[in-house]
Protein backbone atom coordinates (compact mmCIF):
# COMPACT_ATOMS: atom_id res chain seq x y z
CA UNK A 1 0.00 0.00 0.00
CA UNK A 2 1.25 3.38 -1.12
CA UNK A 3 2.42 5.63 2.03
CA UNK A 4 -0.45 8.18 1.39
CA UNK A 5 -2.85 5.84 1.55
CA UNK A 6 -1.46 3.94 4.88
CA UNK A 7 -1.42 7.74 6.40
CA UNK A 8 -4.47 9.03 4.83
CA UNK A 9 -6.93 7.50 7.43
CA UNK A 10 -4.80 8.30 10.27
CA UNK A 11 -4.21 11.96 9.52
CA UNK A 12 -7.91 12.46 8.67
CA UNK A 13 -8.55 11.22 12.07
CA UNK A 14 -6.16 13.66 13.69
CA UNK A 15 -7.98 16.57 11.87
CA UNK A 16 -11.24 14.87 12.90
CA UNK A 17 -10.35 14.46 16.66
CA UNK A 18 -9.01 18.61 16.81
CA UNK A 19 -11.80 19.48 15.30
CA UNK A 20 -14.06 17.71 17.77
CA UNK A 21 -12.20 19.32 20.83
CA UNK A 22 -12.23 22.58 19.62
CA UNK A 23 -16.23 22.13 19.33
CA UNK A 24 -16.99 20.79 22.19
CA UNK A 25 -14.73 23.58 24.19
CA UNK A 26 -16.82 26.14 22.72
CA UNK A 27 -19.33 24.58 24.08
CA UNK A 28 -17.87 24.45 27.58
CA UNK A 29 -17.07 20.38 28.19
CA UNK A 30 -14.24 19.13 29.75
CA UNK A 31 -13.87 16.22 27.71
CA UNK A 32 -14.65 16.83 24.38
CA UNK A 33 -12.34 14.45 22.74
CA UNK A 34 -12.67 10.75 22.24
CA UNK A 35 -10.83 8.23 24.50
CA UNK A 36 -6.89 7.69 23.26
CA UNK A 37 -5.87 5.02 21.77
CA UNK A 38 -8.55 4.96 19.64
CA UNK A 39 -9.60 0.98 18.48
CA UNK A 40 -10.71 2.35 15.04
CA UNK A 41 -6.83 3.17 13.98
CA UNK A 42 -4.87 0.80 12.97
CA UNK A 43 -0.47 1.58 12.99
CA UNK A 44 1.53 1.89 10.48
CA UNK A 45 3.09 -1.38 9.08
CA UNK A 46 6.11 -1.91 11.20
CA UNK A 47 4.63 -0.56 14.16
CA UNK A 48 1.56 -2.70 14.94
CA UNK A 49 3.25 -4.04 17.99
CA UNK A 50 4.36 -1.20 19.49
CA UNK A 51 1.09 0.65 18.91
CA UNK A 52 -0.85 -2.04 20.62
CA UNK A 53 1.79 -1.54 24.27
CA UNK A 54 0.75 0.70 27.07
CA UNK A 55 3.34 3.41 25.52
CA UNK A 56 3.61 5.51 22.49
CA UNK A 57 6.13 3.47 19.58
CA UNK A 58 9.79 5.31 19.89
CA UNK A 59 9.60 5.58 16.62
CA UNK A 60 8.55 8.90 14.32
CA UNK A 61 5.51 6.94 12.48
CA UNK A 62 1.91 8.20 12.99
CA UNK A 63 0.60 5.72 15.27
CA UNK A 64 -2.63 5.60 17.04
CA UNK A 65 -1.83 7.41 20.82
CA UNK A 66 -0.44 10.25 19.18
CA UNK A 67 -2.28 11.67 22.06
CA UNK A 68 0.98 11.04 24.54
CA UNK A 69 3.87 10.88 21.89
CA UNK A 70 6.68 13.56 22.87
CA UNK A 71 5.05 14.19 26.22
CA UNK A 72 8.16 13.51 28.14
CA UNK A 73 10.15 15.38 25.27
CA UNK A 74 8.15 18.21 25.32
CA UNK A 75 7.71 18.69 29.33
CA UNK A 76 11.40 18.85 29.54
CA UNK A 77 12.08 21.45 27.05
CA UNK A 78 9.39 23.74 28.46
CA UNK A 79 5.91 22.76 27.84
CA UNK A 80 4.47 23.09 30.66
CA UNK A 81 1.62 25.83 30.24
CA UNK A 82 2.45 29.19 31.59
CA UNK A 83 0.33 31.10 34.15
CA UNK A 84 0.57 34.77 33.09
CA UNK A 85 0.31 35.92 36.87
CA UNK A 86 3.27 34.72 37.58
CA UNK A 87 5.37 37.27 35.40
CA UNK A 88 4.93 40.36 37.09
CA UNK A 89 8.13 42.81 35.26
CA UNK A 90 9.34 42.73 31.91
CA UNK A 91 12.61 40.81 33.30
CA UNK A 92 10.70 37.66 33.89
CA UNK A 93 9.43 37.43 30.36
CA UNK A 94 13.68 36.55 29.82
CA UNK A 95 13.43 32.82 30.44
CA UNK A 96 10.94 32.37 27.74
CA UNK A 97 12.99 34.38 24.85
CA UNK A 98 14.58 32.52 21.94
CA UNK A 99 16.83 35.52 21.57
CA UNK A 100 16.78 35.87 17.50
CA UNK A 101 18.88 37.12 14.96
CA UNK A 102 18.05 35.52 11.28
CA UNK A 103 18.86 38.12 8.75
CA UNK A 104 20.51 36.60 5.70
CA UNK A 105 23.41 39.62 6.11
CA UNK A 106 24.33 38.78 9.67
CA UNK A 107 28.04 38.77 11.07
CA UNK A 108 30.45 37.11 12.90
CA UNK A 109 29.94 40.45 15.27
CA UNK A 110 26.56 40.34 15.35
CA UNK A 111 26.26 36.93 16.38
CA UNK A 112 28.65 37.41 19.08
CA UNK A 113 26.94 40.11 20.14
CA UNK A 114 23.60 38.48 20.56
CA UNK A 115 24.87 35.28 22.12
CA UNK A 116 26.74 37.51 25.11
CA UNK A 117 23.07 39.49 25.55
CA UNK A 118 21.44 36.63 26.01
CA UNK A 119 23.85 35.32 28.65
CA UNK A 120 23.30 38.79 29.88
CA UNK A 121 19.77 39.35 30.45
CA UNK A 122 19.05 34.89 31.23
CA UNK A 123 17.35 34.68 28.08
CA UNK A 124 16.58 30.65 27.39
CA UNK A 125 18.25 30.35 23.91
CA UNK A 126 19.91 32.11 20.85
CA UNK A 127 18.18 31.44 17.74
CA UNK A 128 20.28 31.58 14.45
CA UNK A 129 21.27 30.21 10.90
CA UNK A 130 22.49 26.73 11.15
CA UNK A 131 25.89 28.59 9.71
CA UNK A 132 25.95 30.66 12.75
CA UNK A 133 25.18 28.08 15.19
CA UNK A 134 28.77 26.78 15.81
CA UNK A 135 29.68 30.84 16.75
CA UNK A 136 26.83 30.95 19.26
CA UNK A 137 27.13 27.52 21.08
CA UNK A 138 31.19 28.81 21.89
CA UNK A 139 29.51 31.91 23.35
CA UNK A 140 27.22 30.44 25.22
CA UNK A 141 29.62 27.94 26.35
CA UNK A 142 28.67 27.19 30.33
CA UNK A 143 25.85 29.24 30.72
CA UNK A 144 21.74 28.12 30.89
CA UNK A 145 21.60 29.61 27.50
CA UNK A 146 21.35 27.19 24.72
CA UNK A 147 21.66 27.84 20.92
CA UNK A 148 19.41 26.82 18.51
CA UNK A 149 19.61 26.50 14.98
CA UNK A 150 16.75 26.90 12.18
CA UNK A 151 16.15 24.76 9.10
CA UNK A 152 14.75 25.03 6.46
CA UNK A 153 14.73 28.33 6.60
CA UNK A 154 12.88 30.10 5.95
CA UNK A 155 10.52 28.91 2.98
CA UNK A 156 10.26 24.97 3.67
CA UNK A 157 10.64 23.35 0.56
CA UNK A 158 13.53 21.35 0.92
CA UNK A 159 13.78 17.67 0.71
CA UNK A 160 13.37 15.82 3.73
CA UNK A 161 16.42 14.16 3.47
CA UNK A 162 18.22 17.76 2.95
CA UNK A 163 15.83 19.22 6.26
CA UNK A 164 17.55 16.14 8.10
CA UNK A 165 21.29 16.73 7.01
CA UNK A 166 20.94 20.55 7.93
CA UNK A 167 19.64 19.49 11.38
CA UNK A 168 22.74 16.47 12.00
CA UNK A 169 24.89 19.15 10.79
CA UNK A 170 23.79 21.93 13.04
CA UNK A 171 23.75 19.58 16.25
CA UNK A 172 27.26 18.49 15.25
CA UNK A 173 28.22 22.42 15.31
CA UNK A 174 26.47 22.66 18.82
CA UNK A 175 22.80 23.81 18.13
CA UNK A 176 20.49 21.78 21.34
CA UNK A 177 16.84 22.62 19.85
CA UNK A 178 15.87 22.82 16.03
CA UNK A 179 12.98 25.36 14.68
CA UNK A 180 11.99 23.23 11.34
CA UNK A 181 9.97 24.99 8.55
CA UNK A 182 6.75 22.54 7.55
CA UNK A 183 6.90 21.98 3.63
CA UNK A 184 4.06 24.25 3.74
CA UNK A 185 2.85 23.63 -0.18
CA UNK A 186 2.34 19.96 1.14
CA UNK A 187 -0.03 21.00 4.10
CA UNK A 188 -1.72 23.27 1.63
CA UNK A 189 -2.01 20.54 -1.04
CA UNK A 190 -3.23 18.05 1.60
CA UNK A 191 -0.44 15.52 0.92
CA UNK A 192 -0.12 15.06 4.84
CA UNK A 193 1.79 11.87 4.23
CA UNK A 194 5.00 14.37 2.99
CA UNK A 195 4.20 16.60 5.96
CA UNK A 196 5.16 13.85 8.34
CA UNK A 197 8.13 12.30 6.35
CA UNK A 198 9.60 16.04 6.41
CA UNK A 199 8.89 16.83 10.44
CA UNK A 200 9.48 12.73 11.08
CA UNK A 201 13.08 13.32 9.09
CA UNK A 202 14.01 15.99 11.16
CA UNK A 203 13.15 14.91 14.39
CA UNK A 204 14.79 11.42 13.89
CA UNK A 205 17.69 13.74 12.73
CA UNK A 206 18.01 15.45 15.72
CA UNK A 207 17.39 13.05 18.76
CA UNK A 208 17.62 13.51 21.11
CA UNK A 209 17.16 17.22 20.59
CA UNK A 210 13.90 18.87 20.60
CA UNK A 211 12.29 20.30 17.37
CA UNK A 212 9.92 23.02 16.82
CA UNK A 213 7.45 23.01 13.50
CA UNK A 214 7.32 26.33 12.55
CA UNK A 215 3.71 26.56 10.69
CA UNK A 216 3.95 30.06 8.58
CA UNK A 217 0.50 30.80 9.98
CA UNK A 218 -0.02 33.78 7.97
CA UNK A 219 -0.49 31.43 4.87
CA UNK A 220 -2.53 28.90 6.06
CA UNK A 221 -6.76 29.03 6.59
CA UNK A 222 -7.80 27.76 10.00
CA UNK A 223 -8.76 24.50 9.01
CA UNK A 224 -4.44 24.11 7.89
CA UNK A 225 -3.43 25.66 11.26
CA UNK A 226 -5.43 22.86 12.91
CA UNK A 227 -4.06 19.91 10.73
CA UNK A 228 -0.63 21.51 10.93
CA UNK A 229 -0.81 21.61 14.47
CA UNK A 230 -1.84 18.11 14.92
CA UNK A 231 0.38 16.64 12.50
CA UNK A 232 3.54 18.17 13.96
CA UNK A 233 1.84 16.43 17.58
CA UNK A 234 1.78 13.59 15.83
CA UNK A 235 5.18 13.24 14.26
CA UNK A 236 7.16 14.12 17.55
CA UNK A 237 7.56 17.64 17.75
CA UNK A 238 8.15 19.04 21.07
CA UNK A 239 6.58 22.29 19.60
CA UNK A 240 4.47 24.34 17.16
CA UNK A 241 5.87 27.74 16.23
CA UNK A 242 3.85 30.28 14.40
CA UNK A 243 6.28 32.14 11.74
CA UNK A 244 9.60 32.30 10.38
CA UNK A 245 8.88 36.48 10.70
CA UNK A 246 9.80 36.18 7.05
CA UNK A 247 6.85 34.92 5.35
CA UNK A 248 4.33 38.39 5.58
CA UNK A 249 2.58 38.24 8.76
CA UNK A 250 3.64 37.53 12.40
CA UNK A 251 2.07 35.52 15.70
CA UNK A 252 -1.41 36.90 16.88
CA UNK A 253 -2.65 36.00 19.46
CA UNK A 254 -5.71 33.66 18.06
CA UNK A 255 -3.64 31.61 15.70
CA UNK A 256 -1.39 30.84 19.29
CA UNK A 257 -4.70 30.23 21.60
CA UNK A 258 -6.17 27.75 18.44
CA UNK A 259 -2.39 25.93 18.14
CA UNK A 260 -2.58 25.58 22.11
CA UNK A 261 -6.09 24.02 21.92
CA UNK A 262 -5.20 21.71 19.17
CA UNK A 263 -1.96 20.68 20.85
CA UNK A 264 -3.09 20.38 24.28
CA UNK A 265 -0.15 20.96 27.33
CA UNK A 266 2.51 18.38 26.32
CA UNK A 267 3.57 20.25 23.43
CA UNK A 268 4.82 24.01 23.82
CA UNK A 269 3.57 26.51 21.87
CA UNK A 270 6.05 29.14 20.44
CA UNK A 271 4.92 33.01 19.03
CA UNK A 272 7.03 34.44 16.76
CA UNK A 273 7.02 37.45 14.49
CA UNK A 274 6.47 40.70 14.99
CA UNK A 275 6.74 40.11 19.02
CA UNK A 276 8.50 43.84 20.13
CA UNK A 277 6.98 45.11 23.47
CA UNK A 278 6.29 43.21 27.12
CA UNK A 279 2.76 44.01 26.03
CA UNK A 280 3.12 41.81 23.10
CA UNK A 281 5.31 39.35 24.69
CA UNK A 282 2.18 39.09 27.71
CA UNK A 283 -0.39 38.59 25.10
CA UNK A 284 0.99 35.52 23.62
CA UNK A 285 1.68 33.88 26.80
CA UNK A 286 -1.93 34.33 27.80
CA UNK A 287 -3.15 33.18 25.12
CA UNK A 288 -1.03 29.86 25.51
CA UNK A 289 2.84 30.59 24.26
CA UNK A 290 5.37 29.15 26.49
CA UNK A 291 8.16 30.53 24.43
CA UNK A 292 8.92 33.74 22.61
CA UNK A 293 10.92 33.65 19.70
CA UNK A 294 12.03 37.72 19.33
CA UNK A 295 15.32 39.95 18.00
CA UNK A 296 13.58 42.86 19.85
CA UNK A 297 14.38 40.76 23.00
CA UNK A 298 16.11 43.29 25.31
CA UNK A 299 13.69 45.70 24.57
CA UNK A 300 11.10 43.37 25.39
CA UNK A 301 12.78 42.71 28.98
CA UNK A 302 13.74 46.80 29.39
CA UNK A 303 10.48 47.98 28.88
CA UNK A 304 11.29 49.36 25.53
CA UNK A 305 10.16 49.05 22.02
CA UNK A 306 11.86 47.97 18.82
CA UNK A 307 11.15 48.17 15.09
CA UNK A 308 12.98 45.12 14.10
CA UNK A 309 10.64 43.08 11.58
CA UNK A 310 11.31 39.91 13.20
Amino acid sequence: MAQSEELGPVVEEIADRVRRRLQAARMGREEPCAPSPAPALAAPTGNREAAAGPDCTPSCDVCPIIDSCATVLGVRSGAARIAPEVIRTSADIAPYIDHTLLKPDATREEVVKLAEEARRFGFATVCVNSANVGTAARILAGSNTIPIAVVGFPIGAALPSAKAFEAREAIRCGAREIDMVINIGALKGKDYALVIKDICSVVDAAKPHPVKVILETSKLTREEKIVGSALAKAAGAAFVKTSTGFGGGGATAEDVALMRSVVGDDVGVKASGGIRTSEDAMKMIGAGANRIGASASVAIVTGGKATASY
